[in-house]
Parts: C-alpha cells; sequence; structure tokens
C-alpha cells in the first residue's frame, strides 16, 4: 500500500498554502499548572469552514485534471468534510455534490449550502448514503473524494503539523483525535519526519474506540459503539489509514465522555476558543491520564470548531 512521505506533505503544502490560513498555537499558563505539562495548541479551529478537513479537501480538488474539473466533486458526509469540499470546490469554480442524511444538523446543512455545495438528501443509513453518491457521480461524472481513505486527503491533513516546526520546539509527544483516521495519519507522517524523538498518540471516546482495539489487536476492527457526544469520531479507519497508523503512531489512548465535557469546558474557559466535542478528546485523554503526561510538552491539534451552540454540553 502506498503511503504518503514527509516530501508529499511538504508538497501539498506548497500547492494549497495560497488557499488556508496558517492557524495559530495557543496556550495556557493556567491549563499548564493544572494538569502539570506544557501544552501547544494548533488551532484548526480558526481554519477556513472551522476544521483541519479545508486542508485535505483542498489538496485533493487542486490534484484533478482539467477534464475533472470540469465534471466537479462529490463525497457523502454529514459533518466537517461536507462544508470543506463545497468551499474548496466552489473557489475553483467547481461543482460539489454532497449526499446528506435527512436528518444531518439543520447548522451542517446551512453551512454546506452557504459554501455553494449541491446538497441531495437521502435516508440516514450508510447504504442510502453510498447508493446516493453511487447515483449522483452515474449522473453527473464527479469524482468522488473520499474524507479520509485518500492519498491526497491525507497529504493535505498532514500540513497542519507540518507548520507546528516552525511555530514550536520539538514536543516530547504530539496529539491527534482519531475518528476515520486521515489526521492522525497526516500528523504521524509530519511529526515522525520533521522531529527525531517525538511520540505520537491517537486519542478517541472510549464510547467509539475501534482505532484504539484495532491498534492493540493489530487487525482492522469496524466501529461498534457510536454512543459519543464526539460525532466526528463516530466513524471507523480504513484499511489505508490503518495500515499508516500502525506503522507511524506509538500509541491510542481513550477516554470517558465525561472528560470529554470537562475538557471542552476547559478550553472554553482558558484558552478562550470555541471548539467541538470531538476536538477535546486529546485533552480529556490528558485529564485522564496526568500521571503519563506529567512533566512532558504536549502538541494537540484542535481538529475543529462547528458546534451548536445552542446545544452545549455544558452550562
Amino acid at each position: 500500500m502506498n503511503h504518503p512521505h514527509l516530501s508529499d506533505l511538504v508538497q501539498a503544502h506548497k500547492v494549497i498554502e495560497p488557499y488556508i490560513h496558517r492557524t495559530p498555537v495557543f496556550t495556557s499558563q493556567l491549563l499548564n499548572k493544572l494538569l502539570r505539562c506544557e501544552l501547544f495548541f494548533k488551532c484548526e479551529n480558526l481554519q477556513k469552514v472551522g476544521a483541519f478537513k479545508y486542508r485535505g479537501a483542498t489538496h485533493a480538488v487542486l490534484q484533478l485534471t482539467a477534464e475533472g474539473r470540469t465534471r466537479g466533486v462529490a463525497t457523502h458526509s454529514s459533518g466537517n468534510h461536507a462544508a470543506a469540499l463545497a468551499l474548496a470546490a466552489a473557489l475553483q469554480g467547481m461543482a460539489a455534490h454532497i449526499v446528506m442524511p435527512k436528518n444531518a444538523p439543520a447548522v451542517k446543512v446551512e453551512a454546506v449550502k452557504a459554501y455553494g455545495g449541491i446538497i441531495h438528501f437521502c435516508e440516514p443509513t450508510l447504504q442510502a448514503r453510498e447508493s446516493g453518491l453511487h447515483k449522483v457521480t452515474q449522473q453527473t461524472g464527479a469524482t468522488f473524494i473520499h474524507p479520509y481513505d485518500n492519498f491526497n486527503v491525507v497529504c493535505g491533513q498532514g500540513t497542519a503539523c507540518l507548520e507546528l516546526f516552525y511555530q514550536i520546539d520539538e514536543p516530547d509527544i504530539m496529539m491527534a483525535p482519531v475518528g476515520g483516521g486521515g489526521l492522525l495519519s497526516g500528523t504521524a507522517i509530519a511529526a515522525k519526519g520533521i522531529w527525531k524523538n517525538v511520540k505520537v498518540f491517537g486519542t478517541e471516546p472510549a464510547e467509539a474506540n475501534d482505532a484504539y482495539l484495532s491498534f492493540h489487536q493489530q487487525k482492522l476492527i469496524p466501529v461498534q459503539s457510536t454512543n459519543t457526544i464526539a460525532d466526528g469520531l463516530r466513524t471507523s479507519l480504513s484499511p489505508f489509514t490503518f495500515s499508516i497508523i500502525s506503522e507511524k503512531v506509538d500509541d491510542i489512548l481513550t477516554c470517558s465522555e465525561d472528560n470529554i465535557v470537562q475538557a471542552m469546558r476547559q478550553v472554553y474557559q482558558y484558552l478562550k476558543l470555541v471548539i467541538e466535542p470531538s476536538s477535546a478528546v486529546p485533552l480529556a485523554t490528558i485529564i485522564e491520564n496526568k500521571e503519563r503526561f506529567a512533566g512532558k510538552k504536549v502538541a494537540i491539534i484542535i481538529s475543529g470548531g462547528n458546534v451548536d451552540l445552542n446545544n452545549l454540553p455544558f452550562k
């Protein structure tokens, strides 16, 4: 299986740099004191469309041939990838066909519409989403851009960590949340390529722990339970991302739902940042394993900030 290399990520960054934000790194002395480690937050919640997904979607769109661009792109998603692909395509004058379940959150639907996406609604099942996507691609000739099972997408996602090389000194630990594995795969390739001694940890909710089980049992295990507030992490790894993670990542840790909410609250309180539950999972893992991180320098990718402000999990 052909994995991206650091050179692929460097080239990807050159390609997408005119279109993305170089997001800042935030720190908090109060959080450092509370958790007894030195934390650096790479704020992809401040990326265009409010999530790291814009990096991968933009890179994938820009790799299309001239003929491919005339046919447009398509995907099935109810989350950040849908909005990211819609905007990335619109900026290149391309059509973006997004297959979304009928029960997708209104805030997500409105975001896709605002970015120019053409929405095709379907029943809220994976089979309906996949059949809907097949119908759209057959009718339009649009290229399917998978949210994470895609070489060019992973290269784009890895550019967030790549930027950290110019923003902070080498950390002891590099952390990212893991759902489908695109962000963690790209992060691991970048971190292991630019630093000598860094450890890379993936993090996910205990209530959706397929990546944890897959990593520790050394075989791909599809997600079973999705009873987590971290809606962006309810999907399974692909064979492609699993193979990268198995090779490059040092460990995958899990956390409780209570600690996700606590971590989310602490980011709002101490960093003054709006983040979504999935973004809080790395910090929640540190809260749950304080001794393992004590005295360490830890860099975290905050993956996104698209949250329904009328339905926050804390008051």
